[in-house]
């Protein structure tokens, strides 16, 4: 489906009817739709629907033995707060909308520039921009400030590289003045709205006086996309063809999923199983109940039974049974870990060693209910530029025809004898930095201060172009085509005939230029080496030049080798108009422009190599080798060039340099060819045995979008096998369904990124953490990190089942967040033992099926002792209720007291001030006549038998736990107990010494240390240096044999053979 952009024309309301306006919405709820949609989305939760059913059934006074409110007054209360942050999220989503929706923008109306709000554009209006403007819609540009119809633009919200990018305006609008462009007239004829910002194919025609029924064809050549901005050109205007949210970069961003933590997961599975266990329960104390109401309970003459009931008598004692199990699954459970999850995001905020020192931007937890799953993660999915680097480019080294310059100091410009070869005006040298000056797209601009500026489409011309300032060739003045450069005082002229543009196939740009001075014709040429050497003329030796860019290469330097090659009158003119036809073509244009490149880029002269450093962000290299012990795996996503992002991946520690390090290329431009390279490198994947970071695959997004495609399955294979990949050229939705890929496969992902390319992204991954850097702040907004006739009755009163889900229980754990298993020192000194918060290994079912079993043990201590202790006392049921409760009470400070690593005195308040907080309110209400509990604290604590249970019902319970806890602790400890024993004795942990993964060995017998454990496998992970952790209750594997303190059991790579993953259909 097309649609057809009339341009200009105000008169008829089609397009307002057909298209939407310029409104653009990142909200996830209307003032309508609010409270459905998110009681919809609470409710989505298991253990919401539990609660639900629980708080209907306790509205039948028939069969609730405690008043309603007991549920529905926390229920209502922790929906009421979910749904009040969600409000003030996307109450701070509309107002980031209104603000951009209500920018000024100017826009030709009725044949005059107005003023109007953005969100107020049409699709056919003009839009006028003026320099470092940013675009508000997706515009046809169709006129600049420059004569020859050029603007500049910076892309970094879009592809996330900062390079500035040009465009040009169609050859149908070339020359029409700007005074005529306010009454231009025309159609476009453009492909519906879709997220490709590489590729847009659509025709212009111009509508008279202007040109009869001339057809134009556009590219993305001539678009200007919505979140760029204007650079270094006064002004542009253009026709805007999509606006809103059908702008390519609002396809792009889609609408962010409500995200889930293997915690909530893991809980309402658990849920679940215990309403199953319920649910046996309650069938079969119902079916006795009723058995004995028909048997027994009629020959009581108390009872009173009827001889005949209603239809659903049958009912009322097994749903009796369910309102008094409820309490299985307390309501406090998710009052204490919402709260838990904000205190530990607003820990995120406090933190002052997160506060960058040079912008002063501190941390900031954006979605506070995911906290949690910092500690699992398995794979980072990072953006390049302006992530690990800084996106700054410094000159560092250089070979000019066959000498060193540098290698002394690490600095060429500081080479004394670099600097004398400029003054002496060395030919060789003086012709090497002027191809640094002028063999570019570099736009100079003279500042307000003096010293001129550079701006450039890429960060390597810059540097190069800086670079050869300092050497004395100054790039003072462009104008139209016609260059300035100042050397050692003097001025010199060039004419730009011709620019043959860099692509990722060629791997090389020229110019073309006529030197004023002497008109002589020079092709100057800056590339890779494996396209510029090949190139030479016969007879030049290039071997001192591929020593040197394997010299900088090693050192993580980006090369660039530099020739010219001076040309006759006549072959420019012949190659000129070649060249011409092939830039007008329709079809394989860019096919078609390399092969006429190729006919003039040839018997070059190589006049050196230039060695440029990318700076890195503080400490990225050390970070990520300390992550990847910790096990956590790396994928590289990009918009940038293949060769740049191998350069960076390199610099660092991504991957190892070769010999050592491998890199597996996935490339093609058909069906076929992507499939033969996939299957030759997945073959490679299933045999390797090298450590993760020195092998990895490469692949741009030509092949990405094939291989997601077409060999879906194979690509699963591949990403589960590789603990590496560099994905180069993506656009921003294939990132994001990189990350749906491996959350396909079960693994927790968190996203890093700095500009808008990097917002689906961030939105798809388990964790998504945008940071406010050079590209804006869209990443980081859009990131994570803001109950009768046999009266079934309950022992406990409402009052004390409230305070007890909703008070008592919470606060300790509130406090629990002040927790720590070991110190930050211990966890960086051994970073491995973080492989016990992947994958569930600490929180499991094995793991709360202990719980479980300890917490019946505890309930069956303090019922039978507090029944047996007042069975023979004249004591009231609500006396016998407190002596249950306060027995409860006491049993959980002692437990949270032998669980807690590390006490402080917000610790001890909690843990102790509770229980002293729980025998005040318990006096007051025992003071009130009203209360139901009137005078009872008072007797009880005055009875010595009384504190006599406390003692046994502490002692009982907690003896066999005890016993177990230093049991386990002296003889089979954990690698966390290793680690917590050794902090506590303060002195090193030499016993660990065997913790770094140990050099492959064969198997050895697994009899004398671990019991072999087969365990079926609900997704079998990459097994290279991943730990077998044989004390942890549920190891997903079967356990090899290993050292008490071995982390690590060297295993194969799977085979093809056993390839089972749990990998979602897709």
């Amino acid at each position: 489906m097309k649609r057809f952009v009339y341009v200009n024309d105000d008169e008829s309301s089609a397009s307002q009817d057909l298209y939407c306006d310029n409104r653009i919405s990142n909200r996830k709820y209307t003032v309508l739709n609010f409270i459905p949609k998110n009681l919809w989305e609470q409710f989505s939760r298991f253990m919401n629907q539990y609660f639900l059913l629980i708080a209907c059934l306790q509205l039948w006074s028939l069969i609730t033995p405690v008043n309603p409110a007991s549920t529905w007054g926390p229920l209502i209360f922790i929906f009421a707060v979910s749904a009040s942050k969600e409000a003030w999220d996307d109450y701070n989503r509309y107002l980031s909308d209104k603000k951009a929706n209500e920018k000024q923008v100017w826009v030709v109306r009725q044949g005059v520039r107005k003023h109007v709000k953005a969100q107020d554009i049409h699709v056919g209006n003009i839009v006028w921009l003026r320099e470092n403007d940013e675009v508000p819609c997706d515009l046809v540009l169709i006129g600049t400030s420059d004569p020859q119809g050029l603007c500049y633009i910076e892309t970094a919200a879009l592809d996330g590289e900062t390079d500035l990018k040009t465009r040009g305006i169609p050859s149908t609008c070339m020359g029409i003045p700007s005074d005529l462009l306010y009454k231009i007239k025309g159609v476009i004829e453009c492909p519906k709205p879709d997220k490709d910002i590489r590729r847009f194919d659509a025709n212009l025609r111009l509508f008279p006086p202007f040109i009869d029924n001339d057809v134009c064809p556009l590219t993305i050549k001539n678009t200007l996309l919505q979140s760029c901005y204007l650079r270094n050109t006064e002004w542009a205007c253009g026709v805007a063809i999509y606006t809103g949210n059908e702008t390519k970069l609002g396809m792009c961003r889609g609408v962010p999923e409500p995200k889930l933590t293997a915690m909530d997961a893991m809980i309402d599975k658990l849920t679940g199983a215990i309403f199953v266990f319920q649910i046996v329960v309650v069938i079969v104390l119902g079916i006795a109940g009723n058995v004995w109401k028909d048997t027994e309970a009629r020959k009581q003459w108390y009872v009173e039974y009827p001889d005949e009931g209603p239809w659903y008598e049958l009912l009322v004692i097994p749903l009796r049974f369910e309102l008094l199990c409820s309490i299985m699954i307390p309501i406090s459970i998710k009052v204490s870990l919402d709260l838990v999850k904000s205190l530990y995001a607003k820990f995120i905020d406090w933190d002052n060693k997160m506060v960058d020192n040079e912008t002063g931007i501190s941390s900031h937890a954006t979605n506070t209910a995911i906290s949690e799953d910092l500690g699992q993660v398995e794979y980072i999915l990072t953006d390049k530029t302006g992530t690990l680097t800084e996106n700054k480019m410094i000159f560092r080294r250089c070979c000019i025809n066959g000498v060193f310059y540098g290698n002394e100091t690490g600095d060429a410009l500081k080479d004394m004898e670099l600097l004398n070869a400029v003054s002496s005006g060395s030919s060789d040298v003086v012709r090497f930095v002027t191809v640094m000056a002028i063999c570019n797209t570099v736009i100079p601009v003279q500042s307000k201060t003096g010293p001129i500026v550079y701006k450039a489409q890429s960060q390597d011309e810059e540097a190069l172009v800086n670079a050869a300032a300092r050497l004395h060739m100054v790039f003072s003045n462009k104008n139209g085509n016609n260059m300035e450069v100042r050397f050692n005082g003097s001025e010199r002229q060039y004419e730009v005939l011709d620019t043959l543009e860099f692509t990722s196939d060629r791997k090389r740009m020229s110019v073309v230029v006529r030197d004023c001075q002497n008109g002589k014709i020079i092709l100057l040429t800056k590339g890779a080496d494996e396209t510029i050497l090949p190139l030479a003329h016969t007879g030049q030796q290039t071997r001192t030049v591929a020593e040197a860019v394997d010299q900088y290469a090693q050192l993580g330097l980006r090369t660039l080798c530099l020739a010219w090659r001076e040309l006759k009158e006549d072959e420019y003119m012949e190659w000129s108009l070649m060249f011409k036809e092939a830039s007008s073509t329709l079809v394989d244009r860019e096919w078609r422009i390399a092969e006429v490149c190729q006919k003039l880029e040839h018997d070059l002269t190589i006049l050196g190599v230039t060695a440029i450093e990318d700076r890195l962000q503080d400490e990225v290299p050390e970070t990520i080798a300390t992550l990847r012990k910790a096990g956590i795996n790396f994928w590289m996503l990009t918009g940038d060039k293949q060769d740049t992002a191998i350069q960076i991946a390199l610099s660092c520690n991504f991957i190892s340099p070769e010999p050592k390090g491998q890199l597996l290329l996935i490339d093609g431009k058909t069906e076929d060819e992507v499939s033969r390279s996939l299957e030759r490198v997945l073959l490679t994947m299933r045999i390797t045995t090298s450590e993760p970071k020195d092998v990895a695959f490469v692949v741009d997004g030509w092949a990405l979008e094939i291989a997601l495609k077409h060999h879906r399955k194979d690509f699963t294979e591949l990403a589960i096998l590789s603990r590496t990949a560099i994905c180069c050229r993506v656009t921003p939705s294939q990132k994001a369904q990189l990350v749906e890929l491996l959350k396909s496969c079960d693994y927790r992902t968190l996203a890093i990124g700095d500009g808008g390319n990097d917002v689906r992204m961030i939105q798809q991954a388990d964790i998504g953490v945008g940071i406010s850097g050079r590209e804006g702040l869209q990443a980081a907004r859009a990131a994570d990190y803001s109950i009768g006739r046999i009266s079934g009755t309950s022992l406990f009163n409402s009052v004390s089942l409230m305070a007890y889900n909703v008070f008592y229980t919470s606060i300790p754990v509130l406090v629990s967040v002040l927790d720590k298993d070991l110190s930050e020192e211990t966890v960086m000194q051994h970073p491995q033992i973080l492989f016990y918060c992947q994958a569930g290994r600490l929180f499991n079912p094995t793991t709360f099926a202990g719980w479980f079993g300890r917490s019946l043990f505890h309930a069956m201590v303090v019922f039978l002792i507090s029944i047996h202790a007042y069975a023979f006392e004249k004591s009231e049921m609500e006396e016998v209720a407190m002596v249950a409760l306060s027995g409860c009470i006491w049993l959980q400070a002692f437990v949270m007291m032998l669980e807690t690593n590390s006490f402080t005195i917000l610790q001890h308040l909690a843990i102790w001030g509770n229980l002293v907080g729980f025998y005040v309110i318990n006096w007051i209400f025992s003071a009130l006549p009203s209360s139901g509990m009137y005078t009872i604290m008072f007797r009880l604590c005055e009875q010595p038998s009384y504190w006599i249970t406390m003692i046994l019902i502490v002692a009982t319970g907690m003896g066999p736990i005890l016993a177990i806890k230093y049991f386990r602790y002296t003889y089979t400890p954990s690698k966390i107990n290793t680690l917590q024993q050794a902090e506590r004795r303060g002195g090193p942990i030499l016993s660990l010494g065997n913790i770094e993964p140990p050099a492959r060995s064969p198997k050895r017998s697994i009899d004398k240390e671990v019991s072999p454990l087969s365990i079926i496998q609900p997704k079998i992970r990459n097994p290279v240096y991943e730990p077998l952790l044989s004390d942890s209750p549920n190891t997903r594997r079967s356990l090899g044999s290993g050292t008490p303190f071995d982390f690590f059991q060297p295993q194969s790579r799977s085979s093809s053979s056993n390839y089972s993953r749990n990998c979602k259909d897709n």
